[in-house]
C-alpha cells in the first residue's frame, strides 16, 4: 500500500522515548509557570482589592430620636404612644404589654449603627420604657450626610482691595482703564403713546 502523506519529523513517534519521557519537559514548564503566578499574587494587588460592587444604603425600623423618648410619659395611651413613635416594628402575641422599636443602618464604608427602644404597658396605658443611648434629631441627620464636609466654606465676596488688585494683575499692558459703569434712569418713556387706543 503506498502512502499519501508523511508526519513531519517532530510528530513521528520515536522508538526509544517512552511517553513519560516526552512529557517531561512541558510538566516543568508548566509547573514553573504556575509557581511564578502564585509569587506574583502575593506582590500585586486583587481585581477584588482595587474594585468593589456598589452597595445601597440599607434603612431599617423606626428612627426614635432623644426627643421623641423624652415626650413619653406613664399613662400615655398606646395611640398617644404610636402617634409619638409610630407602629412598632416588632410585637408579640406572647408579650402583648410590649413594644419594641428598632432601628439599624448600614452604609458601604461606615460601621452599621443599630438602636433599640421598649415601652411597656400595663393594660392599655404606658407604665415606662427602656431605651439604647439615642441621637438627637440634629446629630442623627448628620450622621446620614456623610459626604458633606465639615471644612469652612470659604468667602464667596471679595473686597474692593481684591477686585484693584485682580484688575492691575490681569490688565493689558497699553490698555486704557474701563470705563465707569453707566447710572441706571431715573425716567422712562410711557409704555403707550399718550392718546392711541386699541
Amino acid at each position: 500500500m503506498r502512502q499519501f502523506f508523511s508526519l513531519p519529523a517532530p510528530l513521528r513517534p520515536t522508538p526509544d522515548r517512552s511517553a513519560s519521557q516526552r512529557c517531561t519537559p512541558l510538566v516543568l514548564a508548566l509547573c514553573l509557570c504556575l509557581g511564578a503566578c502564585s509569587g506574583l499574587r502575593d506582590k500585586l494587588p486583587s481585581a477584588g482589592g482595587l474594585i468593589s460592587p456598589y452597595r445601597i444604603d440599607i434603612l431599617q425600623g423606626n428612627v426614635v430620636t432623644r426627643e421623641q423618648a423624652k415626650a413619653l410619659q406613664p399613662g400615655q395611651t398606646r395611640e398617644q404612644v404610636r402617634g409619638l413613635l409610630g407602629s412598632p416594628l416588632l410585637t408579640s402575641v406572647f408579650h402583648a404589654d410590649r413594644w419594641d422599636y428598632v432601628f439599624t443602618f448600614r452604609r458601604q464604608g461606615q460601621a452599621p449603627q443599630q438602636r433599640r427602644l421598649t415601652v411597656f404597658f400595663k393594660g392599655d396605658v404606658l407604665e415606662r420604657h427602656e431605651a439604647d443611648e439615642l441621637p438627637s434629631e440634629s446629630e442623627f441627620v448628620s450622621s446620614l450626610d456623610s459626604r458633606r464636609k465639615a471644612d469652612k466654606v470659604p468667602a464667596l465676596e471679595a473686597t474692593e482691595a481684591q477686585l484693584k488688585a485682580f484688575e492691575s494683575r490681569n490688565a493689558a499692558p497699553g490698555a486704557a482703564p474701563a470705563p465707569p459703569p453707566a447710572t441706571p434712569a431715573t425716567s422712562y418713556p410711557p409704555l403707550e403713546a399718550p392718546g392711541a387706543t386699541r
